[in-house]
């Protein structure tokens, strides 16, 4: 789309900007590049700096002088291209919605033809068998037949991926008309983006690329258990169990969320290299029975292999925490350490190393305490890092927001940092997707393994330490959290597959799984029958995940 006085605009522009913010950034890139270049003695790189920096301080005067006059001239620019494309774009539009009205009907009689001609071969060799009774003519009838039918079916295939491709190229030239519109805006303002042109661009790329099937089974799940959720809220007042929705509810909700949390981040890793981690429960137990033993008030009544009893309150309680934070990441870490050691080198399958690791600590635990519960800890300490601080009144209801949610937010924090932003991040991926090949590229496969686990093993720790605040905790505590953290990684799109997944799944998981817990315990249904809801969903996530997983193939 040519226009003259488009043109001079953007000619005008390409001259204002020439000395000033276009000449910032090239003899910006300029400085970079002599900085990374490794050829350049030190003399010569700074002389090369020196002599760009003064040009770049003549450009932004120069950038300086033209500023109001560029502005005018792209709000003008901005102005005649809206009002060029604006009738182009309908144009486009309308042409190719013709075109899909078209294939849709022809697409239509090409499938009536391919029925009516497979049913006529099917009457035809119906017909040249007729009055043949041999065992061997009516197995080459039964062929015939089959042949017909499966040359039916690809026929159809093929017809509808011809029709597909034809409709998809359509909609790809409408967009195009609206993405070089919007690109020509943005070259007109150098490459500034423009918030509503970005969103209108997301959601028409959306719509074009939208495809129900892929829809529903990317998010059949969600649509289902978001109903689920709706039915209940639903029910709550009217069974006379109040509002679902309440803000203390939710609060609750996120409670019991945010030490859960800390399980989720540390297995999601290991379920992201295609593995599992069913030590879980069981590092829970070790380092919430730390953290009890060193913040008990007063003399424990708990031995550890006979050696005991322990009292801690001679310490201050700041070493008492740190203590028990430290012992408690320390031996997560070496138990997940000593499983990913044989992961990693001996490729044994984290099912079973953890499995073995599971085992073992549970017997160490029971044998050290004789199953028996720490007591709780310290008041104080306890409301302080595991109580709630009070918001006011609503609707004369107290309000309380529960503390442990900050410790959950900045976990998550650091846990999608890691995963989004670091190279170690980047090479998980890498190796969960295909380890040979990550292998190959230079990628240490043993050392990503490793250190997978040794950061399991840090979530671990810590929210080992924070169960200790929620619960008098024993040999027993945390029975099944790994079969939670795993399930809620798997709803959360983390795959079993390896190298596909985000921290936001998990942490979605996770919420979905509580939340789960909460409502129906909240609408009085039996415990037991809780655990029929979550098969069923976990059996579903895991289905939907093996069928993403096919068609990707």
């Amino acid at each position: 789309m040519e226009d003259k006085e488009l043109n001079e605009y953007t000619e005008r522009l390409a001259a204002l900007r020439k000395n000033g913010v276009n000449l910032i950034s090239t003899l910006r890139q300029e400085n970079a590049a002599a900085k990374r270049n490794k050829l350049l003695s030190v003399e010569e790189r700074e002389k090369i700096i020196s002599e760009n920096d003064k040009k770049i301080a003549e450009a932004k005067e120069v950038a300086a002088k033209n500023k109001a006059e560029i502005a005018e001239i792209v709000k003008a620019a901005v102005a005649r291209n809206n009002e060029l494309s604006k009738p182009e774009i309908a144009k486009v539009a309308a042409e190719q919605n013709a075109i899909i009205a078209k294939l849709k009907e022809e697409y239509a009689a090409n499938v009536a033809k391919i029925n009516e001609d497979t049913l006529n071969r099917k009457k035809e060799i119906v017909a040249s068998y007729a009055g043949k009774t041999s065992q061997k003519d009516n197995e080459d009838c039964k062929e015939d037949l089959r042949v017909a039918e499966y040359e039916h079916n690809s026929a159809l295939f093929d017809a509808k991926n011809k029709f597909v491709s034809a409709v998809d190229a359509a909609k790809a030239v409408k967009n195009q008309a609206f993405v070089d519109f919007v690109q020509k805006n943005r070259a007109l303002r150098n490459g500034q983006t423009n918030f509503k042109e970005d969103i209108v661009l997301s959601v028409q790329n959306y719509i074009n690329k939208f495809k129900m099937s892929k829809f529903l089974l990317d998010n059949g799940l969600y649509l289902a258990i978001l109903v689920f959720f709706i039915v209940c809220i639903i029910l709550a007042p009217l069974s006379g169990n109040g509002n679902l929705l309440s803000l203390p509810n939710i609060f609750t909700i996120l409670e019991q969320s945010s030490v859960r949390m800390f399980y989720a981040l540390g297995v999601a890793g290991l379920i992201l290299l295609a593995g599992t981690d069913l030590s879980v429960g069981r590092m829970v137990a070790m380092g919430a029975v730390i953290t009890g033993l060193i913040l008990h008030p007063g003399q424990n009544i708990v031995t550890v292999f006979g050696l005991g009893p322990w009292d801690f309150t001679g310490s201050a309680m700041f070493i008492r925490l740190v203590m028990a934070l430290f012992l408690s990441i320390f031996l997560c870490v070496a138990f997940s350490a000593f499983a990913g050691v044989f992961s990693a080198k001996l490729k044994i399958h984290p099912f079973i190393s953890t499995l073995a690791t599971q085992l073992i600590i549970y017997g160490l635990l029971f044998f050290g305490t004789s199953g028996t519960p720490v007591g709780s800890i310290d008041a104080d300490v306890k409301d302080m890092i595991g109580g709630r601080w009070i918001i006011g009144m609503l609707n004369g209801e107290l309000i309380t927001f529960p503390k442990l949610i900050i410790p959950a937010i900045i976990a998550i924090a650091v846990a999608w940092f890691i995963w989004n932003k670091t190279t170690f991040g980047k090479n998980m991926y890498a190796v969960g997707g295909n380890a040979e090949a990550a292998s190959v590229s230079g990628i240490s496969v043993f050392w990503v393994t490793m250190g997978v686990f040794i950061m399991a093993g840090i979530f671990y720790g810590c929210g080992a330490f924070l169960e200790a605040f929620k619960a008098n905790a024993s040999a027993g505590t945390g029975q099944g959290y790994e079969l939670d953290a795993i399930a809620a990684c798997v709803v959360g799109g983390i795959s079993f597959n390896g190298g596909i997944g985000k921290i936001g799944g998990a942490v979605i998981g996770v919420i979905i799984f509580t939340s789960l817990t909460y409502c129906l315990t909240f609408l009085g249904i039996d415990t037991n029958l809780q655990f029929v809801f979550k098969g069923l969903i976990i059996i579903a996530a895991v289905a939907l995940d093996s069928v993403k997983y096919l068609k990707r193939k």
